[in-house]
């Protein structure tokens, strides 16, 4: 009776104290909310943002890409990895069984002594049974230890929405250059078909001797500078071809375009975004799992000081014949209890200790620092989203002025009332803002991607986009 008081005192006292700090979320200083209202961010911020560009390509790539990203794959991996380690740890909260069985047969010389003969015969010794053995979490060191593992496995969780989120901002940024690319090469085509016609023309002129061969050679200079421009603007596409097929998990190769650039939409720029929204950001999620498990192996070193209190049992048969093995003769049990506990160590244990709290300290650290980069990171795609579009629109002006002023040269140039170096002027200076307009687009482009990044991605970290395995119930593991 006092052995059985002794361990259900023990089991009470395993259920209702752990050693070590219990997790405490950690203040930080941030604002309450941004200078919008809160409902449409959250109806903007629960969507798939990239549909929002209006683009069924960039749709199917984004879909493709989900699929076949290699890193993907590998951060999927590593969460299944972590599932298993948490589903290790947890099992040592449960008795662990074992079975085993054990045959041998022994034989012994046959000695003649003078005068006396002796004769042993050969013996059997059969044995099956199972073992018990449970340590008992009186301290609470191993469910400091589940507690951690626990968390390292959800910081994987992270990770792998970390991995998710760069990818489709990478996808959607790398075919938003691809288009960029696209209509730079389309523009250079077109101007040097113009410059081709006018560089006929001025020979035409010179040859019926309305002008001298200064303006042919003009015509064919401007014409070459802008064809030599033509294969830097083909490399462009075929290298940013090859680096959206690595995204999508496939060997380089051609890239389905959808709309171009001038037809996608700039997806809005959510209006009442509460800031405690960021806290989803895979990085913050991370860097707070980080801290609990660094908190919880606190406890989990501080547990060694104390004694280790297992429960041992054994039940079988026993028999020194394979005949009379499951004979209620050959039955056997033992039950028992060991107590372990430092004596020591030289400061080995107090060391451990130093290095978990040092450990703790240096993940909080890191959670703030994570939280205040998430808010300069969403300020600074907030500002530059609005800048982008004031310099997209600022281009589109300045096109639509230049494009005047190319007609009116040309006019004035027909009818002999300027040179012809002012219409090559007008020609590079059209050139010129068209190309600057389509960077401006991209930039507009890429900084809202950048600014739906910078929230953190809530339109990515549903199951049915991450497949995300859940941990198996801890009696399932053998």
């Amino acid at each position: 009776m006092r052995k059985l008081f002794i361990s259900v005192l023990a089991l009470l006292l395993a259920g209702c104290f752990k050693i070590g700090p219990d997790y405490q979320k950690p203040i930080v200083d941030t604002p309450n909310k941004w200078r919008f209202g809160e409902k449409a961010a959250r109806d903007l911020t629960n969507t798939q943002w990239w549909g929002q560009l209006g683009d069924p390509a960039l749709n199917r790539l984004v879909d493709r890409a989900l699929l076949g990203n290699l890193d993907l794959q590998m951060a999927v991996a590593s969460v299944d990895k972590y599932m298993g380690i948490y589903g290790s740890t947890r099992s040592n909260l449960f008795p662990q069984l074992s079975g085993s069985a054990e045959y041998l047969r022994a034989q012994s010389s046959n000695r003649s002594i003078p005068g006396i003969t002796t004769n042993h015969p050969d013996s059997d010794y059969t044995q099956m049974g199972a073992q018990m053995n449970w340590e008992l979490d009186v301290w609470g060191k191993l469910r400091r230890a589940n507690e951690a593992a626990y968390a390292d496995m959800l910081g994987q969780e992270a990770i792998q929405r970390g991995v998710i989120l760069t990818l489709v901002s990478d996808v959607a940024t790398t075919y938003i250059q691809l288009r960029t690319y696209d209509r730079d090469l389309e523009i250079s085509r077109n101007v040097v078909d113009t410059l081709k016609e006018q560089l006929r023309i001025a020979r035409r002129r010179f040859e019926e001797g309305y002008t001298s061969e200064l303006e042919v050679t003009q015509a064919e200079s401007e014409l070459q500078r802008r064809n030599a421009q033509i294969p830097i603007f083909e490399k462009n596409v075929a290298e940013t071809e090859h680096a959206l097929s690595v995204l999508l998990g496939r060997n380089p190769g051609p890239i389905e375009r959808g709309k171009t650039l001038d037809e996608l939409m700039v997806p809005p720029v959510p209006a009442g975004l509460p800031s405690d929204l960021l806290a989803r950001r895979p990085d913050i999620q991370l860097s707070e799992q980080l801290l609990i498990s660094a908190n919880a192996n606190i406890g989990v070193a501080r547990g060694a000081y104390f004694p280790s209190i297992s429960l041992t049992g054994n039940v079988g048969q026993l028999s020194t014949q394979a005949a009379t093995l499951f004979t209620p003769g050959a039955n056997f049990w033992t039950i028992g209890s060991t107590l372990a506990t430092p004596i020591f160590t030289a400061g080995k244990i107090a060391g451990q200790v130093q290095a978990a709290e040092a450990e703790q300290r240096r993940f909080l650290a890191n959670y703030k620092r994570t939280i205040i980069s998430s808010f300069r990171e969403f300020e600074d795609a907030l500002i530059g989203t609005k800048k982008t579009k004031e310099q997209r629109e600022s281009q589109a002006r300045r096109v639509a002025a230049v494009e005047t002023y190319f007609k009116l040269s040309k006019i004035r140039y027909d009818e002999g009332y300027t040179d012809y170096i002012t219409v090559l002027d007008s020609v590079r200076q059209l050139f010129d803002a068209q190309i600057d307009l389509i960077q401006a687009q991209s930039d507009n482009f890429v900084a809202s991607i950048n600014l739906y990044r910078a929230m953190g991605g809530g339109w990515i970290v549903s199951e049915e986009t991450a497949h995300t395995p859940k941990p198996q119930e801890a009696v399932y593991f053998p």
